[in-house]
């Protein structure tokens, strides 16, 4: 059974998800919040697997939210999922730095939405090749340096990657899923899916999300 938890200011936007997420098996919504603050507390107590999370709302917004999630070690095992309005938001690249680990737009189709949180909760990541650009575009167009906007520095675990694993991460970084990495590289699925979960511990990413960011950082990816 995947626990989600819904937080969203809006009353309509929680009884819609609420009457999805009641109606469908092996997905059992455990708590609901109006607010970015009441969010955070209801996932302390009640530990979800997935959180859909809205990205404005008042008392605490969901960036801030994110954040004090994907930073409590007490909640490492909670994914957050973004509800936008459009997939281009502006608050995409920040919610992908934060820990997020996927975003839905709002007027998604219902499958779209329950299959999010299963792909979530099963430990991928749900970043449409769109938002993957962006980020990357992001990066690409940024000035370099510590004072430019969004820059940090290439992660100090990076020269622990193999050859091999830079390979793959690097196409995690263009939006691929694992079996289309496997079929551009001729190899299983699951090959790719062990480099990846290498990748991930080596860099201490919490999913695939922050890997890509971790990717473009360090100028493995290209938006080809």
């Amino acid at each position: 059974m995947i626990r989600v938890a819904v937080v969203d200011d809006q009353p309509l936007v929680r009884m819609g998800l609420r009457t999805l997420l009641e109606s469908e098996a092996g997905l059992d919504l455990v708590a609901e919040a109006g607010d970015g603050r009441e969010g955070v507390e209801a996932v302390r107590r009640t530990l979800p697997d997935v959180v859909l999370m809205d990205i404005r709302m008042p008392v605490l917004d969901g960036l801030a939210a994110l954040r004090e999630i994907t930073s409590d070690p007490a909640l490492a095992r909670v994914r957050v999922v973004m509800l936008t309005t459009f997939e281009l938001d502006d608050y995409v690249f920040a919610a992908l730095r934060a820990g997020a680990s996927g975003f839905v737009l709002k007027d998604a189709d219902p499958d779209e939405l329950v299959r999010a949180v299963r792909v979530v909760a099963d430990g991928e990541s749900l970043l449409s090749p769109s938002i993957t650009r962006r980020v990357i575009e992001r990066f690409a167009m940024a000035p370099s340096g510590p004072a430019a906007p969004g820059w940090s520095a290439p992660h100090p675990e990076l020269d622990r990657l193999t050859s091999r694993e830079r390979e793959i991460v690097a196409w995690v970084a263009t939006g691929r899923s694992n079996d289309e990495i496997a079929a551009e590289l001729v190899v299983s699925a699951a090959t790719v899916r062990t480099h990846v979960s290498r990748a991930m511990v080596k860099l201490g990413a919490r999913d695939r999300a922050q890997l890509v960011v971790l990717v473009v950082q360090a100028g493995l990816a290209t938006p080809s």
